[in-house]
């Protein structure tokens, strides 16, 4: 029995982890900045999707952004699939820049190629 007690602690102490959601302090939540490229991949992935995103600099090379979003089940209930993002795409993507300047962020929305199709990662702020 005193087995068991112990098996059931441990999993519910280990269960509060899985439920846990880290913070967004890396992220300067204040400020939307607005990068352009070609999708790279698209990770349909729990807890976070993420997108890989190859963006021209100036000096003519790319640089590849790496851009954290919902979970998968939050996005499909906004309108997104697997599939609505894909390597090659041209796109437009609205950042929450990380705050210590490296070429990433937290998405806010993604505008297609064809500038009508805008996939919101989060709900729009307040007018």
């Amino acid at each position: 029995m005193r087995g068991l007690l112990t098996c059931l602690t441990l999993a519910l102490m280990g269960g509060s982890q899985a439920i846990a959601h880290h913070s967004t302090a890396m992220f300067d939540m204040s400020k939307t900045v607005t990068v352009q490229g070609t999708i790279e991949a698209f990770e349909w992935t729990n807890p976070h999707s993420w997108i890989w995103l190859n963006v021209p600099n100036p000096e003519g090379g790319m640089d590849r952004y790496g851009i954290e979003g919902m979970s998968p089940n939050y996005l499909s209930r906004a309108g997104w699939t697997r599939k609505a993002l894909n390597p090659g795409d041209k796109v437009s993507i609205d950042i929450n820049p990380l705050r210590d300047g490296r070429k990433g962020g937290f998405c806010v929305a993604v505008t297609l190629a064809d500038g009508k199709t805008t996939l919101r990662s989060r709900p729009a702020p307040p007018r």
